[in-house]
């Protein structure tokens, strides 16, 4: 049985620190190496290998229910996560920075995507309070916070530094995952008293993890042979394939210096631009996106979306010709592109709600979210080595052109499926 306590208090945290850890993941690493002189190629092919535990994740699922005691698994999960921050601001300042820092954040990297599989596990057990509270409400919320506090708010505790400590580059990040690691152990402190006590501990003869994995397989052997997952699976790779270049590269064109044919942000404008308007941006269209999609349905904007999350993509080959100056342009453009992306990652989400259908929903759903996992991870590796060969004005055209892999998806699922929704 589960404990009730209030979602405010451990939803809130758990997508917080979910969120959190994501963004430092994929967001901060990148400026960190950045500032500190890696190459494009370099700094998108290392990074991009950090969605490999979410590709994994669905693996992990037969193993939950021998978890005796969710709630101290999932705090421990979190003091590693703070540890791993800790680990990677021991590094940064050595000479070792690199090894050291990957090593501590592929150890987040997997204890985040764990942290998710257990953070969800929760937001299962009790539906009927899910519908009451509108614990999703809380999520999308307290998601949203935690981008603007790390893509916004630490990257320009971290150009403040910089300031201070005049250029220190590698001691100033190093001082703000040292801020973020003691803010974990907060979040650990906190989780105890929060998060309700749950026990669901299979320990029977006839069920063991050999038989659980067992059971796994059969049933993604179910979904497998479902007639309309094979073009399911391909929407939810290929749809988001060419965004995976634009997100890998859009942080560093906004960082890279005029000379190198970027904008030249600095981390406080950068966190301004990214981490707030831009968030906010993302927010409104994903709010708009929602608001539709209940009105009119799935299908009558399905095409709508598509063209929104992809053509706000020209605005970067607008700003890699014009160069604005102007902060004002170039945070009208961000919100542009975020707002789009925002309302067209409804009709993804939706689609991938569509195809999940079933007794086994949860797993089904996490199945394509391995899927999209995949092909954010599969564009990132190499979006650096293009860009590195043909510069960022015709890299965010090839981002452009690429977006007929979105198209062709949309196509053939509006024409080979029936989506009421």
């Amino acid at each position: 049985m589960t404990r009730y306590k209030n979602p405010w208090l451990w939803v809130s945290e758990l997508s917080f620190v979910d969120e959190l850890a994501f963004v430092a993941l994929m967001t901060l690493s990148m400026i960190l190496y950045k500032q500190l002189g890696l190459s494009n190629a370099e700094i998108t092919f290392y990074t991009s290998w950090f969605y490999l535990p979410w590709v994994l994740k669905p693996l992990l699922r037969p193993f939950i229910p021998f978890v005796k005691d969710k709630r101290v698994y999932v705090s421990t999960i979190q003091l590693l996560m703070g540890a791993a921050f800790g680990g990677v601001a021991f590094f940064i300042p050595s000479k070792e920075w690199l090894q050291g820092t990957l090593f501590f954040f592929w150890l987040m990297a997997f204890a985040t995507a764990t942290h998710s599989v257990f953070g969800s596990n929760y937001y299962e057990q009790e539906p009927a309070q899910w519908r009451r509270f509108r614990v999703k409400g809380i999520y999308s919320i307290f998601h949203h916070l935690a981008i603007i506090f790390g893509q916004g708010i630490l990257v320009m505790i971290a150009g403040n530094l910089q300031v201070i400590y005049r250029n220190s580059i590698s001691y100033s990040w190093s001082l703000v995952f040292y801020g973020v690691a003691g803010l974990f152990i907060a979040f650990w402190l906190w989780i105890h008293y929060a998060l309700p006590g749950f026990r669901e501990y299979i320990k029977r003869e006839q069920v063991d993890i050999r038989t659980q994995w067992m059971d796994f397989r059969q049933i993604v052997g179910e979904f497998l042979r479902r007639p309309e997952i094979g073009l399911g699976m391909l929407f939810a790779l290929l749809y988001i394939m060419p965004q995976g270049l634009l997100i890998r590269m859009a942080p560093l064109f906004l960082l890279d210096p005029l000379r190198n044919g970027g904008l030249g942000l600095s981390p406080q404008e950068f966190g301004f631009v990214q981490g707030t308007v831009g968030v906010i941006g993302l927010a409104f269209g994903g709010l708009l996106g929602g608001m539709a999609i209940r009105q009119s349905g799935l299908k009558a904007w399905l095409w709508p979306m598509a063209l929104a999350f992809t053509l706000p993509d020209v605005v970067y080959i607008s700003l890699s010709h014009v160069l604005p100056t102007s902060l004002m342009v170039i945070n009208l453009c961000v919100f542009l592109e975020q707002l789009g992306y925002g309302f067209g990652l409804m009709a993804y989400m939706s689609c991938l709600s569509y195809y999940s259908q079933g007794e086994h929903k949860h797993l089904y759903h996490s199945l394509l979210m391995a899927m999209m996992a995949l092909g954010m991870m599969i564009s990132g590796l190499f979006s650096g080595m293009i860009q590195a060969e043909v510069g960022y004005k015709t890299f965010f055209t090839i981002v452009v052109v690429s977006s007929i892999a979105t198209f062709i998806v949309v196509a053939l699922v509006k024409r080979q499926t029936d989506i009421r929704n």
